[in-house]
């Protein structure tokens, strides 16, 4: 008995927790999982864009390779002109940016309104505060 080494305590393993950026990056990409009821409603969609893709491929064109087809040729340049008098340079910019948005998720959005809500009730409480203080105050000093 005399032999025997005292039982060592296992040492317990730290995990760093998470920081900001990775559970962003996980959020993120839990979000764009589709759920199963959205893939059932989103395949005849897909099916939909396909066909429409398949038959306006002729006249399709990328930016910079408008003359790629001969139907991009022919119809470049009155299409392009048309839509630079539609849609002025102003509404090309701001679809441009809203497509880089990263918008937030339902439970983001409701949660940061509530944090509004709050702050708003505060701030008034507040400022109702201070108004009936210094109402009373100018009624005390200038009405007497």
């Amino acid at each position: 008995m005399a032999d025997e080494k005292p039982v060592q305590p296992k040492s317990r393993i730290v995990k760093n927790p998470e920081t900001f950026r990775e559970r962003a990056v996980k959020a993120n990409e839990q979000a764009a999982k589709p759920s199963r009821k959205q893939a059932v409603v989103a395949a005849p969609v897909r099916v939909i864009v396909k066909v429409v893709s398949l038959i306006a491929k002729p006249f399709a064109w990328s930016g910079k390779t408008i003359g790629a087809t001969k139907a991009g040729r022919i119809l470049g340049k009155p299409l392009k002109v048309l839509g630079r008098i539609l849609l002025p340079r102003y509404v090309r910019n701001a679809w441009v940016e809203l497509r880089q948005v990263t918008w937030p998720t339902w439970l983001e959005s409701r949660r940061l309104t509530f944090a509004v809500l709050v702050f708003a009730v505060a701030f008034g409480v507040a400022i109702a505060i201070v108004d009936f203080g210094l109402d009373r105050l100018f009624k005390a000093l200038l009405l007497k």
